[in-house]
């Protein structure tokens, strides 16, 4: 067993200990909680939410659908649709002012003066979750979907800022060097040096908070923020479970498809097509028994 295996087995036991002391005493000793949990949540399955109530996916009787399909007049179309609309402004707008004001984040881009007040602000914007950011707009703004792509924003501004400079700190000093000793400022290195070096990052870091903001949006209607979450919440006050579970799984599927896509996208920007991927036969094999694996294999061809 070779050195870097031994740390990894020791940190994952260390943990898990941990993770065992804390637990036990967040329960005070009293692991009863426990024993029936799973006949709880059985029970809330099979009578509260399956199956789901699927007319959520029928033309709502009023307005009249116009539409000669009628999911297109759902109440689950229509509020994810506007989820949608809330996620991809608020994701857009909070990625552009993030990636202005990151730079001044990165101590290896700018001097303590600037990155320490640039992090304690970035720090303070996410520091809230976004449906606080969204009761407070609600009060400002009123209810509805504004009041949810400023939440969502606010956050986005936070939470994507801190991977985006950290991510500038990781660029090599060697292409900064080169460029400061070129003679160019301050916005040229970062627009021709920096962003560049953390392009395909950057990417994944705006799809993931696309992703993010679609299922968190979902979240905000239950303070009156629009989208999806309006009727989540209508529902939930009257304990309709199962039409709830209908919306979940509309959730759901769009976020699948959201991960599939993005998925795709970043493969025009990485190198998977030149690399072979190993097969699943092989991820526990040693590097010798592999090449043996597929010398068997492409004999066998």
């Amino acid at each position: 067993m070779n050195r870097a295996l031994k740390k990894i087995i020791f940190t994952t036991v260390t943990l898990s200990v941990l993770c065992y002391i804390f637990l036990n005493d967040l329960l005070q000793g009293d692991w009863s909680v426990l024993s029936a949990s799973w006949d709880n949540l059985e029970t809330f399955w099979n009578e509260s939410l399956w199956p789901p109530e699927w007319s959520m996916l029928e033309a709502r009787k009023y307005p009249e659908c116009g539409s000669s399909i009628g999911f297109f007049c759902s109440k689950a179309y229509i509020g994810m649709l506007e989820t949608l609309k809330m996620a991809f402004v608020a994701t857009i707008i909070g990625f552009t002012i993030a990636i202005f004001l990151s730079p001044f984040a990165a101590k290896n881009l700018t001097s303590a003066w600037v990155y320490i007040p640039m992090r304690i602000i970035l720090a303070a914007t996410r520091s809230l979750p976004s449906i606080i950011w969204a009761i407070i707009f609600v009060v400002i703004v009123g209810l509805g979907p504004l009041a949810g792509v400023l939440a969502m924003t606010f956050y986005t501004v936070g939470y994507l800022g801190k991977l985006q400079y950290e991510e500038m700190e990781g660029v090599q000093n060697s292409p900064l060097e080169a460029a400061r000793a070129m003679g160019l400022s301050h916005p040229e290195i970062v627009a021709n040096v920096v962003i560049p070096e953390s392009s395909n990052n950057l990417l994944s870091q705006l799809l993931f908070m696309f992703e993010y903001n679609v299922r968190h949006g979902s979240i905000l209607g239950l303070v009156g923020a629009g989208g999806i979450g309006f009727y989540l919440q209508f529902y939930l006050n009257f304990l309709m479970y199962k039409h709830v579970m209908a919306f979940i799984v509309v959730i759901l599927v769009v976020v699948i498809i959201i991960d599939l896509m993005s998925m795709y996208i970043r493969s025009f920007v990485t190198e998977d097509g030149d690399v072979k991927r190993p097969s699943w036969s092989t991820i526990f094999l040693s590097p010798n028994q592999a090449k043996k694996y597929h010398h068997g294999k492409s004999e066998e061809e």
